[in-house]
């Protein structure tokens, strides 16, 4: 009885169909992240003075800008370093400079200490919070960076 109930609680989450099976030998394709600097939307949410494109960073490593207050929560967001495998090399809350509790561009800036890379380029990904986990609330601004002096 317990089965069948969960069984049309899946039938009803599924929107009412049944999953067609892919056929043998085949499986779903797996998509390949491609670097960017930003989403559409991230150009009018934040905006960034340090780093810059293409810029030959140290650790720590000097974060600079202003967000719309609704890029934040709680006053901060998260921002970390990755090398260009993708690996976490720093990982930090950034805080908001003023009231965040607004729509408009809110300063932030940050000291972010990140650990030694495996490769000479990388990324600063400044992400918008999202505590709702929703992926339609999702944004974030990919900066390509340099390591080195």
């Amino acid at each position: 009885m317990v089965l069948l109930v969960i069984a049309a609680v899946l039938f009803v989450w599924n929107g009412g169909s049944l999953p067609s099976p892919l056929p043998q030998g085949s499986s779903s394709p797996t998509p390949t992240p491609t670097p960017s600097t930003s989403s559409g939307q991230a150009d009018n949410m934040i905006r960034v003075s340090s780093p810059k494109p293409g810029e030959a960073i140290q650790s720590p490593v000097h974060i600079e800008g202003e967000a719309r207050g609704n890029w934040y929560f709680e006053a901060s967001f998260p921002g970390r370093v990755l090398d260009a495998n993708g690996k976490i090399l720093g990982l930090m809350p950034i805080q908001a400079q003023g009231d965040w509790m607004t729509t408009e561009f809110v300063p932030f800036k940050a000291d972010l200490p990140f650990s030694t890379p495996a490769t000479n380029t990388g990324f600063v990904v400044l992400q918008k919070d999202n505590p709702s986990g929703l992926p339609q609330n999702e944004d974030e601004r990919r900066i390509p960076i340099k390591f080195g002096p």
